[in-house]
């Protein structure tokens, strides 16, 4: 296991915080002085930018030969064993929209295995945190998921943004939403994470993803005693995968039935 000193990840917790606020000081503000659409499917805030900008700049003064990939400013193609993955504000179309479920979310990455995650969300005030091998944690104290069978399981979705992402979804909804007690979407993929790990709900599927998107919530649920997957029900793989399912451990084969068939 490498090493990361305390005061690294401490200065980590602190500036997620602080970035939290920054997004929650612009919640209320009018739409049109805040947002514009960057395509058909997704949003632009200023709070996305300004949140990013604080936690590019700090990052790189903390750590200045890791690579970052970020979800507005791209990758920094710096060549390091060590990758940040930065998403200022997971749950923009929430954030548009006067939804408080949304998040700041950041995690280290060591040769393609994730390390550190956090995640934020300050109106509900949450802070999510976990270490590889050592737990996972809300507001300091450890959580875990839930025992839960499938018949009285919750579950949760998103999509990736192309159009199979999409219609991979609407199946996984339809399947579900008659054959489960129920599924719904959030519309934050790091709560969707944080929430199977805190034994809120007993699993989240995603055709299609984005690594900043994905990366802190999968540690979380993983150091919560929970299990990652792609859709064939390997073990998730950063590099390799292109979906994802998380999940309480207990569930799994009543989802991946499906799951394999898409």
């Amino acid at each position: 296991m490498v090493f990361i000193r305390q005061e690294i990840i401490d200065k980590i917790k602190k500036l997620t915080r602080n970035a939290g606020q920054i997004l929650l000081k612009n919640f209320n503000l009018p739409k049109q002085n805040h947002a514009k659409f960057k395509s058909k499917h997704e949003i632009l805030t200023t709070a996305d930018l300004i949140a990013e900008k604080i936690i590019i700049n700090k990052l790189k003064k903390l750590t200045p030969n890791f690579r970052i990939l970020s979800e507005e400013s791209g990758d920094n193609k710096k060549k390091s064993d060590f990758l940040w993955t930065v998403d200022p504000l997971d749950g923009t179309t929430n954030y548009y929209m006067g939804n408080p479920l949304f998040a700041v979310q950041i995690a280290l990455v060591y040769k393609n295995e994730p390390i550190l995650a956090f995640i934020y969300s300050p109106y509900i005030k949450e802070f999510y945190f976990a270490q590889k091998n050592k737990g996972a944690f809300l507001n300091g104290k450890k959580i875990h998921v839930s025992n839960k069978k499938f018949k009285t399981a919750l579950l949760t979705f998103c999509h990736g943004s192309t159009k199979s992402d999409v219609l991979r979804a609407i199946k996984i909804y339809e399947h579900f939403k008659l054959a489960s007690f129920d599924i719904r979407q959030i519309g934050s993929a790091a709560l969707e994470f944080a929430w199977v790990a805190k034994g809120r709900t007993e699993c989240y599927i995603s055709p299609g993803h984005r690594l900043w998107d994905i990366v802190p919530g999968a540690l979380i649920v993983r150091e919560a005693g929970g299990r990652i997957y792609d859709f064939k029900g390997n073990s998730w793989n950063l590099v390799k995968s292109k979906a994802i399912f998380a999940s309480n451990g207990i569930i799994d084969n009543k989802v991946l039935n499906f799951l394999k068939k898409l």
